[in-house]
């Protein structure tokens, strides 16, 4: 069996954890069907003869120790996913991060080299957030930007918190984080650039500014039959005009530049013969730059107001998972460059509209971010998909920075932060 069978039978294998009839996956953070994907991974790394470690917020890592003490650079992404989710977001990240982590394994045992920097993979905690809100936990609390005590009793729509669930999995660790030097991680793209331009490889350059508003619509609980309908006080009816206002808000904005959306709805009593007492929104942001997100908001927050005047509500909004721009280094995307050009595949630069688990990651160490193409664009979904041709050529890439990175190619990340106009001049430079 060649090392490319052994990725792709091990990504199929995965891809029956929580498959669904339409080819997709539900495998949410903490539950059983995320659990059979946590114990293959322990397999996989004991198989190999590799640590694992697990820590307090569920993130698993598997570390190759080829210079005793070294920091690790890290590969990988999630296992979890979205409720009827696809089977390639994150996994396809964790699997390829484990076969390109063996690969360079046996070159290193091969050529009897010793690098600068030991090898480790990782499989963040949460990264979907559909069951557990906010999403990029595991990872995020990895790198400081989330309170790990504060997450750990975030509950779920049943009232289970994150703790009592990666406890009912078995997988409420107790291990050491170990010390990073780099990351790199590679994803489908869930977006169109790649396919339509017939490009082997993305290598990010930056991701948009997000930012989510926590919605509470309180109205008052009545009869549905009996209320007249001048006497009502509907959250249902109010929160619906909220949703369409959320939706409208990128018309204010050029074409392309922004995104808007409601995603999650809750109400309270939620029967059939009784008016809406409260319903729970969350609304996403996202744009290019931070302005367009804050003028959003803006337009929002005023037009929110009026519906709460006019239904004689009240209307609560909350700012939540609020992410700054984060800008990945030149001398990262210089080097997936680099790596694509000696093995034949083409590469473009490309942003990232979604978050990503590198999004918290390059707050600390030298990140490198990758795509591969996905089939008409479309992600969290269950026609989610990419082809094995792609997912190769995206093994191959991944293997050459792994490898380059454990050797300190990439040492420096000099771009965090930094705005476009500095990240233009950086570029040319």
């Amino acid at each position: 069996m060649t090392l490319n069978q052994g990725f792709l039978t091990d990504f199929h294998h995965v891809a029956e954890f929580g498959a669904t009839d339409r080819n997709g996956v539900d495998r949410q953070a903490a539950t059983p069907e995320d659990r059979l994907s946590r114990d293959w991974f322990a397999e996989f790394a004991k198989n190999e003869g590799w640590e694992l470690r697990v820590d307090s917020i569920g993130n698993m890592f598997a570390l190759i120790e080829s210079n005793p003490g070294a920091p690790h650079v890290l590969l990988g992404s999630h296992l979890d996913s979205q409720p009827l989710g696809g089977r390639f977001d994150g996994a396809y990240g964790v699997i390829a991060g484990l076969h390109a982590a063996k690969n360079i394994k046996r070159r290193l045992d091969d050529e009897g080299l010793v690098p600068e920097f030991n090898l480790g993979v990782v499989n963040w905690f949460n990264e979907e957030g559909g069951r557990f809100a906010p999403s990029i936990m595991g990872s995020s609390v990895f790198v400081g930007s989330m309170d790990e005590a504060e997450m750990l009793k975030v509950k779920d729509l049943e009232g289970t918190t994150v703790a009592q669930a990666l406890e009912s999995i078995g997988y409420l660790g107790k291990g050491q984080r170990p010390e990073v030097a780099g990351y790199a991680e590679i994803h489908i793209e869930q977006g169109r650039i790649l396919e339509r331009e017939q490009i082997n490889i993305g290598a990010v350059d930056y991701s948009w500014h997000t930012q989510k508003l926590d919605i509470e619509v309180l109205g008052e609980q009545s009869h549905t039959g009996a209320t007249a309908m001048a006497d009502r006080h509907d959250a249902l009816v109010a929160a619906s005009k909220v949703i369409l206002k959320v939706h409208d808000v990128a018309a204010n904005f050029s074409e392309g530049s922004i995104v808007s959306s409601v995603g999650r709805m809750t109400l309270e009593p939620n029967s059939p013969i009784v008016v809406a007492r409260r319903v729970h929104l969350i609304a996403d942001l996202r744009a290019e730059t931070k302005h367009d997100v804050l003028e959003a908001r803006r337009i929002l927050i005023e037009q929110i107001a009026a519906i709460g005047e006019e239904h004689e509500i009240r209307i609560n909004v909350q700012d939540f998972d609020v992410r700054e721009i984060q800008y990945y280094p030149v001398e990262g995307l210089e080097l997936a460059e680099k790596s694509a050009a000696n093995l034949g595949k083409s590469i473009r630069r490309i942003r990232t509209m979604a978050g990503h688990d590198s999004v918290a990651m390059n707050r600390i160490v030298p990140t490198v971010m990758l795509f591969i193409p996905s089939i008409d664009g479309v992600s969290h979904c269950e026609r989610e998909f990419s082809t094995d041709e792609d997912m190769l050529h995206g093994l191959d890439v991944l293997t050459d920075v792994g490898w380059e990175m454990s050797f300190g190619a990439l040492k420096e990340n000099a771009l965090q932060e930094r705005s476009k106009d500095e990240y233009a001049q950086g570029v040319t430079a």
